[in-house]
Order: C-alpha cells, then sequence, then structure tokens
C-alpha cells in the first residue's frame, strides 16, 4: 500500500511539472498595437502689448488688431520652421500705457516662453519693458514708440519700425517756423516719455530755424481741463501751439482754445495724427488749422499696398485704421520670417537674423534694421486736417 501510495504521488508530480512546462511554452496572444498619436503642429507664441483700456484704447486695439491679421494669414498660409509646421498663437496683453502695468506684463511673457514681442505702443511703457525682455533674450519690435532713448540702451533685442523723435520732432520744429511761418510759438507736453522728447525736439528745431519759443507748459496724458495753461499761453499771442501728447488729451484740448479764442496754428507729433483725433476735436478744428506728423510712411508703388491693407482691415474689423497696424503687422510678419530663415524659434538662434533684415517688403514699404536696431531711412508723413478727415501734405524721408 505505501508503496503504490508513494508510486502515485511522484506520477502526478511528474504530471503537474509537465503541464506547467506545457504552460510556459505557450504564449500569452499578444495585444494589439495602440493607435499612433496624430502629432500636433508645434506652437509658436508671440507677444502683443498695447494700451487696450484706457484714454488711447482705440490706438491699442488698432495695433492688436494688425496683430491678429498678421498672425491669422501666416497660420492660413502654413508656416514651417526646423521642418514641421508650427501653428502661431498671439500672447496679447494690455499695459494701460502706464509703466508699472507695462513691466508687468513684460515679465508675464517672458514667463510664458513667449518667441518674441511686438511693443509696446508707447515709450514710456516700451522703455522699462525693454529691459525685461533684453535680460531675457527676447527680441522685442516697437512699431510705434519714437523715444530714441529706446534703441540707445545697448540692448541687442530692441528694433523700431518708424522714424525716432529727433526726425519727428525736429522736422515739425523746422515746418513751423519755414512753412507755417511761426515766429512766437508755444509748447505744451504731457510729461511722458512720448511727449517730453518730442516736445523738446520740436523746441530745438524751431530755435535752429530761427523761430522763438515764447511759452513752455505742461500737462498730464490723463487731464481734461487745459484754461491754466490756455490762458498764460493765451497772453503771449503765439502764432502756433505745439502739444507733445496723444490725441486723448489733443482733442479736448483743441476744444477749450476755440473757446478761448485762440486761433494758432496746432501741431502735435504722431500721438495726434488719428482718426480719433477729428472725432474728439470736432467743429473746433478748422481746415488747415492742425498739422501733425505720423512717424512713417509710404509714396510711389508701395501706396497701392497700404490702401489694399486699409481694405481689408475695415472689411475684417468694420473700423478704419488709426495710426500703426500696418506697422505693427509688419513687424509680426519680419519676425516670423527671421525665425523662418534662421530655422528656429528659438531666439538666441533666429535674433542675429532679425537684426540683418534687409529691404523687407512690407506693406508699410520696404524695412531694414541699422546697427541699434532703428529702421534705415524712415518715414515722416505730414498731414494736415481739411473738410473733416486727414489729409497727407508730404512723405519726407
Amino acid at each position: 500500500m505505501q508503496i503504490k501510495s508513494t508510486l502515485t504521488l511522484i506520477a502526478a508530480a511528474t504530471l503537474l511539472v509537465a503541464c506547467g512546462k506545457k504552460e510556459e511554452a505557450a504564449p500569452a496572444p499578444a495585444a494589439a498595437p495602440a493607435p499612433a498619436p496624430v502629432a500636433a503642429a508645434d506652437v509658436v507664441k508671440i507677444g502683443h502689448v498695447g494700451p487696450t483700456s484706457g484714454a488711447i484704447a482705440h490706438l491699442g486695439k488698432d495695433n492688436e488688431n494688425g496683430a491678429r491679421m498678421a498672425i491669422e494669414e501666416l497660420n492660413a498660409a502654413g508656416v514651417m520652421i526646423g521642418g514641421k509646421k508650427v501653428t502661431l498663437e498671439l500672447l496679447a496683453e494690455d499695459d494701460a500705457a502706464d509703466p508699472k502695468q507695462g513691466t508687468a506684463v513684460a515679465q508675464k511673457l517672458v514667463d510664458a516662453k513667449v518667441a518674441g514681442v511686438v511693443g509696446h505702443l508707447n515709450s514710456g511703457t516700451t522703455i522699462p519693458a525693454s529691459k525685461i525682455y533684453s535680460d531675457a533674450g527676447l527680441p522685442q519690435i516697437s512699431p510705434s514708440a519714437t523715444n530714441p532713448k529706446y534703441t540707445r540702451q545697448g540692448f541687442k533685442t530692441t528694433f523700431r519700425m518708424v522714424a525716432d523723435d529727433t526726425q519727428l520732432g525736429g522736422t515739425l520744429g523746422k515746418y513751423a517756423v519755414a512753412t507755417l511761418k511761426g515766429k512766437s510759438i508755444a509748447v505744451i507736453d504731457d510729461r511722458t516719455a512720448y511727449g517730453q522728447g518730442v516736445a523738446e525736439e520740436f523746441s530745438k528745431a524751431v530755435e535752429a530755424a530761427g523761430g522763438k519759443v515764447v511759452a513752455k507748459e505742461f500737462t498730464t496724458d490723463k487731464a481734461t481741463d487745459f484754461t491754466s495753461i490756455l490762458t498764460t499761453i493765451k497772453s503771449k499771442k503765439p502764432d502756433v501751439v505745439f502739444f507733445g501728447g496723444m490725441d486723448a488729451v489733443a482733442g479736448p484740448m483743441l476744444k477749450q482754445m476755440k473757446s478761448l479764442a485762440i486761433k494758432a496754428k496746432f501741431m502735435g507729433g504722431d500721438g495726434i495724427c488719428s482718426t480719433e483725433l477729428v472725432k474728439l476735436g470736432g467743429d473746433a478744428i478748422a481746415d488747415d488749422q492742425v498739422y501733425c506728423a505720423e512717424a512713417g510712411g509710404v509714396e510711389g508703388e508701395a501706396k497701392a499696398g497700404m490702401e489694399e491693407f486699409k481694405t481689408k482691415f475695415k472689411a475684417k474689423y468694420n473700423a478704419d485704421v488709426q495710426v500703426y497696424a500696418p506697422y505693427v503687422y509688419d513687424a509680426v510678419k519680419i519676425m516670423v520670417a527671421a525665425m523662418v530663415k534662421a530655422d528656429s524659434s528659438d531666439p538666441v538662434k533666429y535674433l542675429p537674423v532679425l537684426a540683418a533684415t534687409a529691404d523687407y517688403k512690407g506693406v508699410t514699404g520696404p524695412v531694414s534694421f541699422d546697427e541699434k536696431g532703428d529702421i534705415k531711412n524712415g518715414a515722416l508723413t505730414l498731414k494736415t486736417v481739411r473738410g473733416g478727415q486727414l489729409t497727407t501734405l508730404a512723405v519726407i524721408r
């Protein structure tokens, strides 16, 4: 019995081993391979900053719309960088024309790892923000900041799409004396980096041309009552009043000049050279009373391209171009063209290509940058108001 039982146990064990070997030899059926993920296009973020709230929100929105138009067109056409199709994404921020908010949103864009920034609109926000972008190695193209300091800080990341205040204020100062025959001229500025800068350059040019600055007054970019300074100015009997500031202040100022019976010509830089000024000034603006200069301009064959842009812009946004939307549009396209040429959206790699931009054919004309990042051979467009509309007098280079 014992021998038989033992043999039975041995047989059973052998059978179990054999079964185990058989199970090991039969691999489980392989799982069906998972479908390969669809490759998503790489996203390249580009920042834009302008004042889309506050008194000059109309100018900031104008600029932002120019950026959006460029981004949408580029995405529709397809952009290849580094052998991959990329999707461009616009990160738009509002600096409210305030230097502190400007630096805050600049840091926000750096933290968001944008590849570059187009903006800011005002010199007062553009200059402090430029240090943050420079420290991060991010290219910055301002479409409209005209204070010379912006590109004279030694930063390799700063670029400007328009002529600066040296040319802007200087040309207007000469024009006030030589063409408008101004002999006694009053100057007002709004104490911003832009307003003070253009007013100083204007004053220098007036005196160099033989004119006399009989009064220098100042206000703020948020003021609405100018009775005191205008009364002081009226006592000096000026032929010309120059204002360094923006259209939101210039419009009410013109109305108060009319109520005080100040019949002097009124001049300003690009900050007042907008369609909004005509609305804000209303019937206080007589024909050929207001003279301004836009820091940019097209002539000859380039006029057709600019008119086509304005038509497309109006159809898309149901709004006329204020001033600088075309310069923002070109700035975005120039930045992306540099990325494509460098085959990289890495600022370290495409920054030298951007700096070497030469004769880029934009809607604002040919664009090349000098060693400081300033546009070469920048144009100015002198304008006046006639029949309730801004009218171009001349394009000067």
